[in-house]
């Protein structure tokens, strides 16, 4: 009985700290855990070939140099709270068919190919990536994986258990956050992109592409409200607010990225 009233002890404590960040979500993870979890699922996801064909950096060094570039330009901007953290390491999943990318804790950044192939410029790109480092900077991925998962079941994943590492590792790629957590994201997306010569509003041309296409393309891990008209105005909104004026596409740069990945 004493054992269980130190652990509920301490995870009250954890749970009423302010990270520092301005994030006061519930998450009793520290972000040593963060890290640790995010460097165990990115062993298990890249371990699993048949899942996820990940394309090695020696082999397409073309085509990480892009990658690279866009997204050290976004962490490079000085508004990523982690940004010295966590790992910030990308890699590129080959798989044509899904428009794709997620972040794990920690900062494991995975882009799929069908996501790059579907997009049209740098800044396109650049807000999506901005998005999902939102995601792991303002801690949204532990905070929804212990609401799905359980404090028990992460804790193992985060110590290198075997079954639970896959579980959460393929939740990754299903996770559904809130309202609250994809707004703030989108926003940390234009905050992040504001400082550099990408237009911030850039998230805001992939889901102007999903409407031109009448929605049928919109993928599991952007598919949650608000709709796709409410976060487009929201993209330009905020970048009108904050007063950003970056125009960069980069539009021969993406297209030289697109001719470097595999087809």
């Amino acid at each position: 009985m004493k054992k269980i009233l130190i652990l509920f002890s301490a995870i009250a404590v954890l749970s009423s700290c302010d990270p520092g960040n301005g994030d006061d979500s519930f998450n009793i993870f520290t972000i040593e855990d963060d890290k640790n979890l995010g460097l165990q699922v990115a062993g298990q996801i890249e371990s699993d070939s048949s899942e996820y064909d990940v394309l090695q950096p020696e082999d397409f060094p073309a085509a990480y140099d892009h990658l690279n570039r866009i997204t050290n330009t976004i962490l490079d901007g000085g508004e990523v709270f982690y940004r010295d953290e966590f790992e910030w390491r990308t890699r590129i999943i080959y798989d044509d068919s899904t428009l794709n990318a997620f972040c794990t804790p920690g900062g494991y950044i995975y882009v799929f190919t069908g996501l790059i192939h579907y997009l049209d410029n740098e800044d396109e790109l650049a807000g999506v990536i901005g998005h999902e480092i939102a995601h792991a900077d303002r801690r949204h991925s532990t905070d929804q994986l212990t609401k799905q998962y359980g404090i028990s079941l992460l804790l193992q994943a985060a110590l290198g258990e075997e079954s639970a590492l896959a579980e959460v590792g393929a939740g990754l790629l299903l996770l559904k956050y809130g309202r609250d957590a994809e707004s703030e994201a989108d926003e940390y997306s234009v905050r992040y992109l504001c400082p550099t010569d990408y237009n911030a509003a850039g998230g805001a041309g992939f889901f102007e592409k999903i409407e031109a296409a009448g929605g049928s393309s919109t993928p599991e891990f952007l598919s949650t409200h608000p709709s796709p008209d409410k976060r487009i105005e929201n993209f330009y909104s905020w970048s009108d607010s904050l007063n950003c004026t970056g125009t960069n596409t980069n539009v021969d740069l993406y297209q030289d990225f697109k001719n470097s990945l595999p087809y």
